[in-house]
């Protein structure tokens, strides 16, 4: 994508997430990674009458796991402060789980994470129609109190829904305070820290994030009081248990976020060779009709369990129930309110 589409597309991201004159914008960016996306919102910025600001960190080795939460701004308290004192961030590093971005949310600077490839901004830009769907289903998700998950591969799981607020991610952000990521299109929550129970079968063609791999052979999870206890299969059970040991840290073992895919403009298969171009996955875990389990941390949500070790999962397929109601039927969505009118 050349410059000039870039800075069209980040300009249609910045008027969604309500960027007007006067207001303060600071990029983030490390070493010499996505500096074209800097430039893009710089340009983008100026021209609705913002003060545009680039933050541009160090370089850092590069890390072998994926490692959520750990990031360069962690020795830079300086920084942070500075950070804190913008409107609006654009993070261009991947801020998400760590203490820093909850510090600077706190103090009311909202937060769009963009890292991935233009081509994926581009095809998956935030729209009024998928905003509106996806805060229906985070008002539903809201008030629910146990959500189930089964699928004909054998699923059979409940989250007790007690403790964490449901969150949604339409691809922009207009609020103080509010996190988002660009792009997205999904809603999730967590269950409580005890209060997940049941067996999980990720089926083939479902997806390994941040392996970016589809599953090959079946992954059965065992789940007690919130914990996993169990994981059997073939090949990717053992790369997932292999993965997982490599942070020897048991918190690993524990249930993050879940919830369900809700934009019609991702799709399952843009993960094959080929047809991939890069990114951490953000469009397979969007994808329509997904139903989505996670790993590891629960901190993003509030929660005690920050260790690094975190998987996500979307599976097709699924059907979930809020307090016995349907929201996904067999990996379509079920409600009226949350269905994109395809023509």
């Amino acid at each position: 994508m050349d410059q000039f589409s870039f800075t069209e597309i980040c300009l249609h991201q910045l008027k969604m997430s309500g960027v007007h004159e006067g207001e303060k914008l600071i990029v983030l960016t490390q070493g010499s990674e996505r500096l074209d996306y800097a430039d893009a919102f710089m340009a983008a910025g100026m021209r609705l009458g913002a003060k545009m600001y680039h933050m541009r960190l160090p370089p850092v080795p590069p890390a072998g796991a994926w490692a959520v939460g750990q990031t360069g701004l962690a020795a830079m308290p300086e920084a942070v402060e500075a950070l804190k004192a913008a409107d609006m961030l654009i993070d261009c590093i991947f801020l998400l789980f760590s203490p820093e971005q909850m510090a600077i949310q706190a103090a009311g600077t909202r937060i769009l994470t963009a890292v991935e490839p233009p081509e994926i901004l581009a095809r998956m830009l935030p729209t009024k129609e998928l905003r509106e769907r996806v805060e229906f289903a985070g008002d539903l998700l809201s008030k629910a109190k146990v959500m189930r998950i089964t699928s004909p591969h054998g699923t059979d799981v409940t989250y007790k829904l007690n403790t964490y607020p449901a969150i949604t991610e339409y691809a922009c952000t207009d609020e103080p305070g509010r996190w988002d990521h660009w792009p997205s299109g999904f809603v999730f929550t967590g269950g409580d820290d005890d209060g997940v129970d049941g067996t999980i079968v990720v089926a083939p063609g479902d997806i390994l994030l941040p392996q970016n791999i589809y599953v090959r052979d079946p992954i059965i999870y065992t789940i007690e009081n919130g914990w996993i206890t169990d994981i059997r299969g073939g090949l990717d059970a053992e790369l997932v248990k292999s993965y997982m040991d490599g942070f020897n840290d048991p918190r690993g073992m524990g249930m993050s976020h879940v919830g369900w895919g809700l934009n019609q403009n991702a799709k399952w298969h843009r993960m094959v060779p080929g047809e991939f171009p890069g990114g951490m996955g953000m469009e397979a875990r969007s994808f329509y009709g997904n139903v989505m389990f996670s790993t590891g941390p629960n901190n993003e949500l509030g929660g005690p369990n920050d260790t690094a070790c975190h998987l996500d999962i979307p599976m097709r397929g699924c059907s979930l129930f809020l307090d016995d109601e349907p929201m996904v039927l067999d990996g379509d969505i079920a409600v009226k309110e949350m269905k994109h009118n395809f023509k």
